[in-house]
């Protein structure tokens, strides 16, 4: 009896405290506590709920105006603390005090400013001038390194040389050059230095790889002029062709005035008919090309480096067709063949003079200094392995965590109509 008097009285003052003036927080909380252990009913609440009910207390006041079903506290956004990084400094050395070079450098520098321009990044870029000697560009090497934290350049295989065999490359280098030519004996690039320069000799064993690919039993001539560049890509092609199990010959034709001999195509068209091989590489530029072509037929296909290719992208809306290359394959880069391309659609093509075309060797040296600034923002970012659709082929690389490794990856190319044309490759 006493009992139920007792659960009916404090039943009472629950109810008359419902309707009273808001108690002081911690009045609530031990009139609930002592409710729930009048009535037998145990305390479900989560440590989580107790917190959040603890939480909701500070805002009372406003709460009392709150519909029941909504949230009384908003949720808080806790900041996200981010550190700052210094800028990273890059220097550009480039031989723009050579009058020789002077064209090519300005060519390199303005699409790697305009990349630059495109995605800044945390970053500040010092244009470091030499001329084309070694020992100018090793001391401008070694000014860039004490000032800097990345330098891209040289652009000449001399000064790369320079700074190597001096071991100069203190800091993290992307070099826009060869260190090893055909010719040349063997250069060990150092640790921090990564060599992602244009290179014919490259593109001749991508030829071989994409022309031998799932072959056996095929011949090829290689053939040149005695010009320097043409003698390297064949011998290029012709070692790379070895490596695949497959044979060819290395020919060398005779020129005068600027023509091939005509004794030396009828001696060449004879070989082709009595040998028969299953292909021709040509290290030659366009103009050769056509006229090898018209001396020997087009019966074996041809195949080429990105010389063949002698317009700039946009001159070869008004050009004429070179329909005696019809059917010539050659390798190139993606600012030269593909407009739709994603990143050459990005960046700003050089300017045009209306009556004068560009050099399509410009505009692929102004693509690298697109690809080199691209490479050296990630570099920046401590990036030490990574792919780069670029300007200039499809990148890979690894550089700041073992061996350096880079390689550029060409758009296969076909003549067809007497124009130029990507070729899709299976």
């Amino acid at each position: 009896m006493l009992g139920n008097l007792a659960r009916m009285f404090v039943l009472a003052g629950v109810i008359s405290g419902l309707c009273s003036p808001v108690l002081a927080n911690t009045t609530t909380g031990v009139a609930a506590a002592s409710v729930a252990s009048v009535l037998g009913i145990q305390d479900q609440r989560s440590p989580i709920d107790r917190m959040q009910l603890a939480q909701t207390d500070l805002a009372l006041p406003d709460a009392m105006h709150a519909p029941i079903d909504e949230p009384i506290v908003e949720a808080i956004e806790i900041p996200v603390v981010t550190t700052r990084l210094p800028p990273v400094r890059i220097a550009l050395l480039l031989p723009t005090r050579a009058e020789s070079l002077a064209r090519v450098a300005e060519a390199v520098r303005a699409g790697f400013m305009a990349a630059y321009q495109h995605e800044p990044g945390n970053i500040t870029v010092n244009l470091v001038e030499t001329g084309d000697a070694a020992q100018d560009i090793l001391s401008g090497y070694l000014d860039a390194v004490s000032k800097n934290d990345i330098v891209v350049g040289p652009l000449t295989r001399s000064g790369a040389a320079a700074i190597v065999q001096n071991n100069s490359a203190s800091k993290p280098t992307i070099v826009l050059t060869q260190l090893n030519a055909a010719d040349d004996a063997e250069v060990r690039v150092p640790s921090n230095m990564l060599v992602m320069g244009l290179s014919i000799e490259d593109e001749a064993r991508q030829v071989a790889n994409w022309a031998g690919a799932k072959r056996s039993r095929l011949k090829a001539f290689a053939i040149s002029t005695n010009v320097s560049w043409q003698k390297r890509a064949v011998k290029a092609f012709a070692a790379q062709w070895s490596h695949l199990g497959l044979q060819s010959e290395v020919m060398e034709l005779g020129m005068t005035g600027g023509f091939i001999n005509a004794n030396t195509l009828v001696q060449l068209k004879k070989r082709i008919q009595a040998e028969k091989p299953g292909l021709i590489f040509v290290g030659l530029d366009a103009a050769q090309a056509i006229q090898l072509r018209l001396g020997i037929g087009g019966e074996v296909t041809m195949y080429g480096t990105s010389q063949l290719n002698p317009f700039a992208l946009k001159d070869w809306t008004d050009a004429d067709r070179l329909t005696d290359l019809e059917g010539v394959r050659l390798l190139d880069m993606p600012w030269q063949l593909q407009a739709d391309h994603a990143a050459v659609m990005t960046y700003p093509h050089l300017a045009k003079n209306n009556e004068q075309r560009i050099s399509p060797d410009i505009e692929r040296l102004y693509a690298l200094g697109i690809d080199a600034y691209r490479v050296a923002a990630n570099v920046a970012i401590k990036q030490t392995d990574f792919d780069i659709d670029g300007v200039t082929g499809k990148l890979t690389v690894r550089f700041g965590r073992g061996a350096p490794y880079f390689e550029r990856v060409l758009q296969p190319a076909i003549y067809r109509e007497g124009m130029v044309q990507p070729l899709e490759v299976q």
